[in-house]
C-alpha cells in the first residue's frame, strides 16, 4: 500500500509512523526545512496524553500542577493540586522527535516541499511536489492524505467545501517565545495561565505557558464570528497583555502564528476518491481552549487503524463511508456541548455584559472546583457538575 501524506505535524507524522511499521509504503512531505521553526501551539496536554502516546521527556518544556485565570476585570483565580496535571510541550522538539521517527521506521520524508494535486481519482491520485530548490516530481499513490491543519490545502483544492450548516469555526492565533529572569518567570511557574474578557481581547483569549529555561510562551487567540473580520494585526492585543503582566522587558526569542479552524459536529467532507483529511484538517482541534495536539495524534492512530485494516482491498467510496461512521462514533455529546460553548463564548465575548456573564462563570468555579476537577471540565469535557453554570451559554 502507498501512502503520500501532505504536512507533516503531529497528525501527519504521527499516521506515517504508524502506517510505515505497518509495512506500508510512506511518503511524508511538509513546507518547512526544518521541523523547529514556527513552531505554533500552545502545547498543553494532560499527563494522561504524555503516558498514552508514549512522548519522551526531550519534547516536555515543563510540567504543570494549577490552574491561573485572569478575568475581565482583572482578577486572579488559582486552584492547585499537590501532583502535576499535565506538561506544557515544546513544539518544535516535538516535531523534530516525530520527523525523526518516521525517518526511521523507513519513511521517506522531504521537507521544504508543496504538494499540487494533479488527479484524483477513487482508485488513487498523482501529486505534483514542488521543492524550494524549483525541482518537481510526480507521485502516483494509492492514498493521500490531508494534514495540512487548518489550512487544508488538499481538501480545497479538490473543491471539497464546509457544511453550511455546520460551519467552521474560525480564528487566528500569534504566539511569542519570551525570555524571562528568575524573577519575571515566578509567577508563571508550574501553572498554565489564561486571559478572559474584552479588557484582554475581544472574541477570544490569552495565556502564558511556562517553558524550560525561564522561558514564557505568551499568546493570544482572536475566534470572531464569521462575519467579523479580525482587525488587523494582533501584535497589539498581545503587546498589550505582554505589558501589564510586567515582561515587557524580556527579549522576543521568536514570533509565530498562524489559522485555526473546527467545526462542531465534523460534518463536513472529509473524503474524495483517494483523499482522506486528518487532524486538523479533519477538524479535530477542541476550540473551547484551543486544544489541537492531543486530538490531532488520536486521529492519526484511528485513520491508521482504518488502512491498515482495510486500505489494500478496500474501495474508496466504502473507505470513505467507513471513516465518516468512525469519526461520528467518536463524537459524544461531550465533544458537540464542549464546540457549542465555544461558539458561545467566542462569539459573545465583545462587550461589558458577556464580560460579566463570564466573570460570574469564573466565580462560580473558583468557590466550588479542585484543580484536578477543572482539568476534568477542560480536558475530558466533563460537564455534568457544572450544568446549570454554563446552561446560559448554551441557550
Amino acid at each position: 500500500m502507498s501512502v503520500l501524506i501532505v504536512g507533516a505535524g503531529p497528525s501527519g507524522a504521527r499516521l506515517a509512523i504508524q502506517l510505515a511499521r505497518s509495512g506500508a509504503e510512506v511518503t511524508l512531505v511538509d513546507r518547512l526545512l526544518d521541523p523547529e521553526t514556527h513552531a505554533y501551539s500552545s502545547g498543553a496536554l494532560p499527563l494522561e496524553a504524555v503516558s498514552r502516546l508514549g512522548l519522551p521527556d526531550e519534547t516536555i518544556a515543563s510540567t504543570w500542577k494549577g490552574w491561573q485565570l485572569h478575568d475581565p476585570s482583572g482578577l486572579v483565580h488559582q486552584w492547585w493540586a499537590a501532583d502535576d496535571l499535565g506538561v506544557v510541550l515544546d513544539f518544535g522538539l516535538l516535531r523534530s522527535f516525530l520527523w525523526r521517527e518516521a525517518r526511521r521506521h523507513g519513511v521517506e520524508l522531504i521537507s521544504g516541499c508543496r504538494a499540487a494535486l494533479n488527479k484524483l481519482t477513487t482508485e488513487g491520485a498523482s501529486v505534483r511536489l514542488h521543492r524550494r530548490d524549483g525541482e518537481t516530481s510526480l507521485h502516483s499513490v494509492r492514498w493521500l492524505i490531508d494534514a495540512t491543519g487548518a489550512r487544508r490545502d488538499l481538501l480545497q483544492q479538490a473543491g471539497l467545501r464546509p457544511n453550511p450548516a455546520d460551519p467552521l469555526l474560525q480564528g487566528i492565533g500569534v504566539e511569542w517565545l519570551l525570555q524571562a529572569d528568575d524573577r519575571q518567570s515566578a509567577a508563571w511557574r508550574e501553572r498554565i495561565s489564561f486571559f478572559l474578557g474584552t479588557t484582554w481581547i475581544p472574541h477570544g483569549y490569552g495565556w502564558i505557558f511556562p517553558m524550560q529555561g525561564d522561558r514564557l510562551k505568551v499568546g493570544v487567540c482572536h475566534l470572531p464570528p464569521a462575519d467579523r473580520l479580525t482587525p488587523g494585526s494582533l501584535a497589539r492585543p498581545l503587546q498589550r497583555l505582554i505589558q501589564r503582566c510586567g515582561l515587557s522587558a524580556c527579549p522576543v526569542l521568536d514570533r509565530h502564528g498562524g489559522p485555526v479552524s473546527s467545526s462542531i459536529s465534523r460534518s463536513e467532507p472529509l473524503a474524495a476518491g483517494a483523499l482522506l483529511a486528518v487532524g486538523d484538517a479533519a477538524s479535530s482541534a477542541n476550540l473551547l481552549g484551543g486544544e489541537g495536539i492531543r486530538h490531532a495524534m488520536d486521529s492519526a492512530d484511528q485513520l491508521a487503524d482504518l488502512l491498515i485494516a482495510e486500505g489494500m482491498r478496500g474501495d474508496s467510496h466504502a473507505m470513505a463511508r467507513r471513516y465518516r461512521q468512525h469519526l461520528d462514533g467518536q463524537q459524544s455529546w461531550r465533544w458537540k456541548v464542549s464546540g457549542r460553548l465555544a461558539r458561545r463564548t467566542w462569539w459573545g465575548l465583545d462587550n461589558s455584559r458577556a464580560d460579566r456573564r463570564l466573570e460570574r462563570l469564573i466565580k462560580g468555579l473558583s468557590a466550588t472546583a479542585t484543580a484536578p476537577a477543572l482539568s476534568e471540565l477542560l480536558f475530558d469535557y466533563n460537564f455534568e457538575r457544572y450544568g446549570l453554570r454554563l446552561l446560559p451559554y448554551l441557550l
